[in-house]
């Protein structure tokens, strides 16, 4: 005879909570708000210049509240205001995904076609719009009380591998500041990163399906990760791993080994 679980260790609920996904009109994304909205959270669609995309993403997903906001990673002032629209709206924020991020193909050892501009816009996309994205909604995200931060990070940030050497750095650096805000931000908020190998979407610009379905090919499950294999990881960590804060979860069907 099974054992009921004792105190709220049963099903975890996201009917009433608020999701807002930064990057959220396509790829990982948009993987992740169609999973978000299937169980039960009403879901703001983060975009920067997709706005029709965002728009169509939004009236598309099951249930209520949904709505598309710009959240540009480069504009502090823009991501504070999108953090107030979220308040005065939907009235809170229990989950933050943040998937916004840019990169460019970059042999590694071609030095000098890793110009400044690119290093700049890398990190600014990848590493500062994340932090002050976090700033803006830690305070509805802390009333919330059971709050996550989720942000997608890479396997190029440990094994210095991606798209370009500045990439796997700021993947590297945005799980560094994840181990600092696990900190800072409990018990209200857990902060957790999730790290695919490629993934098959058009992130990568010039990087075609082959190209990942080669690396795939040296994995031990020799398996594409599709954009909702990373999406059905993000529910997991939200809904299921209760007591993890301040980590990263490699999904990559074993590349890293």
């Amino acid at each position: 005879m099974s054992e009921a679980l004792p105190g709220n260790l049963g099903a975890y609920e996201l009917t009433g909570r608020v999701a807002v996904i930064t990057g959220g009109s396509s790829g990982i994304g948009a993987a992740t708000a169609r999973r978000l909205a299937a169980a039960g959270a009403a879901v703001v669609i983060g975009y920067n210049s997709g706005a029709d995309r965002a728009e169509a993403l939004a009236a598309e997903l099951p249930g209520s509240g949904h709505l598309a906001l710009r959240m540009p990673m480069a504009e502090t002032e823009a991501l504070r205001a999108a953090a107030a629209q979220v308040e005065a709206r939907l009235g809170r924020c229990d989950i933050l995904v943040n998937s916004a991020g840019v990169t460019r193909a970059v042999p590694h050892a071609d030095l000098e076609a890793l110009d400044d501009t690119l290093i700049d816009q890398v990190l600014v996309t990848n590493v500062r719009g994340p932090f002050a994205t976090i700033r803006a909604f830690a305070p509805l995200l802390k009333r919330s009380g059971d709050a996550v931060i989720v942000n997608i990070s890479s396997l190029a940030a440990s094994a210095g591998s991606g798209s370009s050497i500045i990439y796997g750095a700021s993947k590297a650096a945005l799980d560094t500041m994840g181990l600092a805000l696990a900190r800072v931000l409990g018990p209200e908020i857990r902060v957790i990163s999730i790290s695919p190998a490629a993934v098959a979407t058009d992130f990568v610009p010039g990087r075609g399906r082959a190209a990942v379905e080669r690396q795939a090919a040296s994995s031990p499950l020799r398996r594409v990760t599709e954009a909702d294999d990373v999406a059905l990881s993000i529910l997991g960590a939200i809904t299921h791993l209760r007591y993890t804060t301040g980590t990263a979860i490699l999904v990559d069907g074993g590349k890293h080994l």
